[in-house]
């Protein structure tokens, strides 16, 4: 399937070779093809309706599987336990030959024991819990975040990525009479005060969508687990998108790529690397600016194109390690590594009985499982210290003990799903899971260079993560809640903690932090959460942030940065959702607006893909939507993209650019519908459907010609010689201009074109008691009259229901077309 779905970067080359005149480069290289790189590749993919771009997804690691690891049968693949390099290499498992869990590494050094990276496609989203509460107003403080990107956030951007990764709808998956049990408990006790610390729920957003809850029961949905797994199908006939993860998003653009260019890399607008790690990127120094003119990598160089961008979509630390090694000198350069931030965690389990939970004796017998959330909040000299609480419950027998298992680790077959619809179960575990934010700006939490090297020469990253005085003080209240919430649960009743020396019985009086203390007990290490950021954060002015609101670094102009590396403030949301929607962001200010219509004309091609996809093709040769424009590629015989509509009199507006002086095309009026038999000129009684029928026009309607070397036909006896006005820009084809030739045209030449410019042609046929009239003008200046006396060709669709098509030819060359449009 990795062969199905990736290339190697050998054919992403050849694809790509400026030695050949149809290839095209890739203008957007995204490096890392996990999480946030798949999501923005799939997005610029999708979104760039005017194919505006080609993107280039390197990755370092494998094509592994095709989703998160929980929506497939047991195949066992963990994470890495938190560790080092020097507890690797000691047990002799350091190096890229030996991978954790077959694609688990990790790259740098620390002064903590960190969880590392999982290096193959999807990244992270492959293994991740699916959390994904939204930031509350007070976790973007205006001071750090950037208003107009908080403005964009709110609005459409945590709205889309809440509905891609299916954070909006968790009814689906979570339901059952434990839950609403467990759920109302929650709500009694929120609502009594006896969390501490708990933001009122009056004061937090629903994150489900409306038409879900019923009405008055907002407050009690705002419990809800923001999971990103759904459990049903969004719609009829739809399979349901269960634990979301970006390897579907990749795959599906990489695919419809393959498709949309017929097979042909050539023609592909995006490809994806696995197996390729980047080393560093190569800069120049651009006036006040840096750009990026190459990506070194294991496997060569790939060349940056002047237009061209790179975004680093690879892990907090290791995005941050590649721009140390590659952006020495920017004015900013000291910046980058510094606000290192990651989250809290602390963990408590606790048993209760089946009778603490209301109207227990008229539960199902089988208790299933539950998933709630709690937002808490301890301001700390009035700011930050938010947390929230992950709860999750599953009714298990005397020895069960792992609820998070039971809740996201089942993809049941019959003989296993069985036994639980028997179940009898009498009692309930519960797990509560505190995640909270981190100070920022800590000088102790940073990134730099290492002095050591890694296997491809490139000096390694350490880092350094401590939780500061406030930091403490926020776990402690974390703590504090998870304490409360605990006993809330356990309804009065007596319950057990487990500990790590075994299961120990409490009370409504008991002092949880004296079963469980709290540090260290509870606490897991800061390296454990995979949730590292804020080292090349944005910010709205100099001195702010490493990057701007856009995601671009602030002092290269074309490198940008997706994935929560970009935080001013980390929040106690897991990064998932607000990278999901910094990176469809980004794109979107990327991409090109389409054309505006001119006023009193219709237009045929507006340079996006859905007035491409109205036009035809016959004959050989392509037409490429590309960069907003139908770029010609030329075959061994005439081509034509026509537009399926016939018309009567009309003024035709439209800009074309030569690539190469010899370019050789033009556009057809007025012809019949080349996919039709053709009437005879000498018997309109029979009809003849041509072998190629890119000559229909050439025989029934009238070509405005673009060739700049008006090359005459040479398999004529005599041939003709080059240089005639009626082969050249902006007469009409092969009519004579000279007196005494026949039917004439009045043709003054235009101003020379030169390749790479866009020109402007404007032609209009109008009916006049002499014959149709024929004006064409080149950059505004008019270079020929024609009235057509020739009762076979150029007739209006009013004369006939067949005629009146517009085309454009592909003859020789790479020639370009583009904001076509019409008044009639």
């Amino acid at each position: 399937m990795g062969r199905y779905i990736c290339n190697g970067l050998d054919e992403a080359r050849i694809s790509a070779d400026p030695a050949n005149p149809n290839t095209r480069p890739f203008d957007v290289i995204v490096i890392g093809g996990g999480t946030f790189g798949a999501v923005l590749a799939q997005h610029m993919f999708f979104k760039d309706k005017q194919h505006s771009h080609r993107t280039l997804v390197l990755e370092g690691g494998p094509f592994l599987l095709p989703e998160h690891v929980q929506n497939l049968p047991a195949f066992r693949l963990g994470s890495l336990a938190p560790t080092s390099i020097a507890d690797l290499r000691q047990a002799g498992k350091f190096g890229v030959d030996k991978p954790q869990a077959e694609v688990w590494g990790l790259p740098w050094h620390s002064s903590t024991k960190f969880s590392g990276l999982a290096y193959c496609v999807g990244g992270r989203s492959v293994y991740w819990g699916g959390w994904s509460p939204q930031l509350l107003d007070t976790e973007t403080p205006p001071d750090a975040w950037p208003a107009d990107l908080v403005n964009d956030l709110n609005n459409p951007y945590f709205g889309q990525a809440s509905a891609q990764i299916g954070v909006d709808v968790t009814n689906d998956f979570i339901f059952g009479d434990l839950h609403k049990a467990l759920r109302k408990i929650l709500f009694d006790g929120i609502n009594a005060n006896k969390v501490p610390d708990a933001v009122p729920l009056a004061q937090l957003p629903l994150h489900l969508n409306p038409e879900q809850i019923k009405p008055g029961e907002e407050n009690l949905n705002k419990l809800e687990a923001p999971l990103a797994v759904q459990g049903s199908a969004p719609r009829a006939g739809f399979f349901p998108l269960n634990k979301f993860s970006a390897v579907p998003l990749i795959m599906g653009a990489a695919r419809a790529s393959w498709a949309e260019g017929g097979g042909d890399d050539v023609k592909r607008r995006l490809m994806a690397t696995p197996r390729c790690h980047v080393k560093r990127l190569v800069t120049v120094q651009d006036g006040a600016t840096w750009r990026v003119t190459d990506v070194e990598t294991n496997q060569g160089n790939i060349p940056v194109p002047q237009n061209g961008i790179v975004v680093i979509a690879l892990g907090t630390i290791e995005s941050t390690r590649l721009a140390l090694n590659s952006f020495q000198g920017i004015p900013s350069y000291n910046q980058i590594g510094k606000n290192l931030m990651a989250h809290l965690r602390s963990n408590i389990a606790i048993r209760i009985p089946r009778e603490a939970l209301p109207n227990n004796n008229q539960l199902k017998k089988e208790l299933q499982s539950s998933a709630l959330f709690v937002k808490g909040r301890h301001p700390i000299n009035g700011k930050g210290g938010h947390f929230h609480l992950q709860i999750t419950a599953s009714g298990l027998g005397p020895l069960g003990s792992d609820s998070e298992s039971e809740l996201f680790q089942k993809v049941p077959d019959i003989d296993g799903f069985t036994p639980f619809l028997a179940a009898d179960d009498k009692s309930v575990v519960i797990t509560i899971r505190g995640i909270g934010e981190m100070e920022p700006q800590n000088p102790n939490s940073f990134v730099r260079l290492d002095p050591e090297t890694d296997e491809n020469g490139v000096n390694r990253a350490f880092v350094s993560i401590q939780a500061s005085p406030n930091d403490q003080i926020l776990w402690n209240a974390m703590d504090k809640a998870s304490d409360a919430v605990a006993k809330v649960f356990a309804n009065g009743m007596p319950f057990e903690v487990f500990t790590p020396g075994g299961v120990v019985k409490a009370n409504a009086g008991s002092d949880l932090s004296q079963i469980l203390p709290h540090a260290p007990g509870r606490r897991d290490s800061l390296g454990s959460t995979h949730h590292e950021g804020g080292t090349l954060r944005m910010g709205a002015n100099p001195g702010q942030g490493v990057t701007t609101s856009d995601g671009r670094f602030r002092d290269v102009s074309n490198a940008y940065v997706a994935g929560p590396a970009l935080f001013p403030t980390l929040g106690s949301p897991n990064p998932m959702l607000t990278g999901v929607a910094i990176a469809r962001r980004t794109v979107d200010r990327l991409l090109p607006s389409p054309t505006p219509p001119e006023p009193g004309f219709t237009s045929l091609f507006d340079g996006t893909e859905a007035t491409y996809k109205l036009w035809q093709t016959v004959g050989q040769g392509a037409f490429l939507l590309i960069d907003g424009a139908i770029v010609v590629q030329t075959g061994g015989d005439l081509g034509l993209l026509y537009y399926p509509q016939g018309f009567g009199d009309f003024t035709l507006r439209l800009q074309f650019r030569l690539d190469r002086i010899d370019d050789n095309s033009g556009v057809f009026v007025r012809s019949r519908n080349p996919r039709l038999a053709v009437p005879r000129r000498s018997n309109p009684n029979i009809s003849d459907m041509y072998n190629n029928q890119a000559y229909v026009p050439v025989d029934t309607g009238f070509e405005i010609q673009i060739d700049e070397l008006a090359r005459g036909n040479k398999t004529t006896n005599p041939p003709e010689p080059d240089g005639m006005d009626k082969k050249r820009t902006g007469a009409i084809y092969d009519i004579p201009t000279a007196p005494g030739a026949g039917f004439q045209q009045n043709f003054a030449p235009g101003p020379a074109l030169q390749p790479g410019q866009w020109n402007d042609y404007e032609i209009a046929v109008k009916k006049s008691p002499g014959g149709d009239v024929y004006t064409v003008r080149l950059q505004g200046q008019q270079t020929t009259t024609y009235t057509n006396t020739d009762a076979y060709r150029g007739k209006p669709v009013q004369v006939d229901s067949d005629s009146g098509y517009l085309g454009l030819q592909s003859h020789t060359g790479r020639i370009a077309f583009r904001n076509i449009r019409i008044k009639t």
